[in-house]
């Protein structure tokens, strides 16, 4: 797959670079950032994919995170795309609200018009992004995890349950944990998808958990969570999807933090876990 750079420079020893490539999936362009730690100048090195929240592109999870530090001690290739397809033709929220439309595709694939002409971003991530990087950069296939933010937690989790075998590591921060349930899923989904709930099912977190085959596919999942988040009872139910992997058996530490909220303080606090969870979860 061909890839266009729009920039690249230095950072801890390594490259932090932003890229841009035709999506075949989403039909339009789109742009995705990669971190290369300098570990990779020797060989091959385990690669983290991180989907980012509303409102947010390729850009927020390594301007904002501070991860590359502890990237590049770790040797770990950071992944981050952006959030929904983009460009002249790709529909948007008719009413201009920041939770649907462009900047949340959900990461799902669309069934229904207008949507299901770009809005495939499960396809994205799953199929396409994998290439673009793989083809491109030096990442082992072999090691690769999972993690996002909010939308893009729900995105990590459903995505990541679905395909045991492309991915080994898991986590998530304050993630969307039920779409059945959360009035910001509802919304998406019943645009996205159709009014027909039980197409919805795939695209949740808790019922993908509930009904996952394997339980020990993953080891333990790590999810962090601010108890001052103010979307934390009505929007992120995690309880719910705690309460899903006890019926399944999976392992998950859901890990509660009292003063901290749904923002980039947060995920910056913590990051250095999830890093650490994946390395050792990868083999590093």
């Amino acid at each position: 797959m061909t890839i266009e750079t729009l920039s690249e420079t230095g950072c801890f020893g390594g490259r932090m670079g932003f890229y841009r490539h035709t999506s075949t999936a989403n039909r339009c362009d789109m742009q995705f950032s990669v971190f290369v730690p300098p570990q990779a100048a020797k060989g091959k090195v385990p690669v983290l994919t991180f989907l980012s929240g509303l409102t947010c592109s390729e850009e927020n999870f390594m301007v904002k995170s501070g991860a590359q530090r502890v990237a590049a001690q770790l040797g770990l290739m950071l992944v981050s795309p952006d959030t929904s397809p983009r460009g002249d033709g790709v529909p948007d929220d008719p009413d201009g609200d920041y939770d649907f439309g462009l900047a949340a595709g959900f990461y799902l694939n669309a069934t229904e018009e207008p949507w299901s002409r770009h809005y495939h971003m499960y396809d994205y991530v799953t199929k396409e992004l994998p290439g673009a990087v793989f083809d491109n950069f030096p990442g082992d296939p072999e090691r690769h995890g999972l993690t996002g933010h909010s939308m893009g937690g729900h995105g990590a989790l459903t995505i990541g349950l679905r395909n045991p075998g492309q991915y080994r590591s898991l986590s998530a921060f304050a993630p969307i944990s039920t779409t059945l349930h959360s009035p910001w899923g509802r919304k998406a989904l019943g645009h996205y998808l159709g009014s027909d709930t039980s197409t919805w099912q795939i695209y949740d977190a808790c019922e993908v958990a509930r009904n996952i085959s394997d339980a020990s596919v993953f080891g333990k999942i790590l999810i962090d969570q601010g108890a001052d988040d103010p979307y934390l009872a009505e929007q992120l139910r995690p309880e719910l999807f705690r309460a899903a992997s006890v019926e399944s058996g999976l392992s998950v530490e859901l890990r509660m933090h009292e003063g901290y909220d749904h923002g980039y303080y947060f995920i910056s606090t913590f990051i250095e876990d999830h890093l650490k969870h994946h390395a050792a979860a990868l083999g590093v």
